[in-house]
């Protein structure tokens, strides 16, 4: 049970990403911004711990990888999440983050030669599925704007495919380099790049404490504690256990911001989240997918 409870932890932590957004949004702080603080005051948290463990050395030829990295899992992942959380609401971002694992299991056999089950392949169209109704039935979380509903989905999927590629980097970086070296370039690396596309604007403590929130809360101890879980359960279990994440979404939105779906939507949203449980938990064609979580 200890390990369920760091799981729940992290992903009732990252469930309040989208809630504590809003919150900085309604203080005047644009979603991009929002964005660069996450990554430069998380990177203040992950780059302190780097140092003082001695974990900084990375070979030159990694370099590029990690520019890479930093591009689709900083700079393009935490903004277009900000992105869809403005103009879709928290609920609606967070679940369309969960077509993650169909991305997975998509790039996992064209690049690593994992094998397309027939699970997977009804999880793929459960997502599918799922991704259509929610667009259809989310009008009460954004007052029935159809474009910008189609801003959001857009948004969210973009959000979800780079969410998935951190698969495939750590793939890639695991068996190189502790997290903390990784996080350690490609956090600053990932908020350079946002800051032609950010206009800062003043901020009030309640932006700053919305903001240093998503950066110590909901991003470095997220991270600590999804992978201290890891410590007492398997990846898959642990992925299970995470789709904890956009129902605390959900909750959260709908009581402090009145976010909710219809019908449609929830249907929807429990198409994706039975999509992941089936995809995490299909042992016929390799390894789990989602078991790694980004920070």
């Amino acid at each position: 049970m200890k390990g369920y409870g760091y799981i729940f932890a992290a992903a009732a932590l990252w469930g309040l990403i989208g809630p504590f957004a809003k919150l900085a949004f309604q203080e005047g702080v644009a979603p991009l911004e929002v964005a660069f603080w996450r990554a430069v005051l998380a990177w203040l948290c992950f780059g302190s711990q780097a140092v003082w463990q001695r974990q900084v050395r990375v070979a030159v030829a990694d370099l590029p990888a990690l520019g890479l990295f930093s591009l689709t899992g900083v700079f393009l992942f935490y903004g277009s999440y900000q992105l869809a959380v403005q103009k879709g609401g928290a609920a609606l971002a967070s679940v369309l983050l969960y077509t993650a694992p169909a991305w997975v299991a998509l790039m996992a056999g064209f690049f690593f030669k994992e094998k397309m089950t027939r699970i997977k392949i009804v999880a793929l169209a459960a997502t599918l599925m799922g991704v259509a109704l929610v667009s259809l039935g989310s009008g009460g979380a954004i007052g029935g704007a159809s474009g910008q509903m189609a801003a959001a989905v857009f948004f969210g999927l973009v959000a979800g495919f780079c969410y998935s590629l951190y698969y495939i980097f750590g793939k890639y970086f695991g068996a190189k380099y502790p997290a903390t070296t990784v996080f350690f370039y490609i956090l600053p690396m990932g908020a350079a790049c946002l800051i032609p596309w950010v206009s800062f604007a003043p901020k009030s403590w309640i932006a700053w404490w919305a903001l240093v929130w998503l950066a110590v809360f909901s991003t470095y101890g997220a991270y600590h504690c999804y992978y201290a879980g890891l410590k007492h359960l398997e990846a898959g279990r642990a992925a299970i256990a995470a789709t904890l994440e956009p129902v605390v979404a959900a909750l959260v939105a709908f009581f402090w911001w009145g976010e909710f779906f219809s019908l449609a939507g929830y249907i929807g949203s429990g198409l994706i989240l039975t999509a992941v449980i089936l995809m995490v938990s299909d042992r016929s064609g390799g390894e789990p997918v989602n078991g790694e979580r980004e920070p």
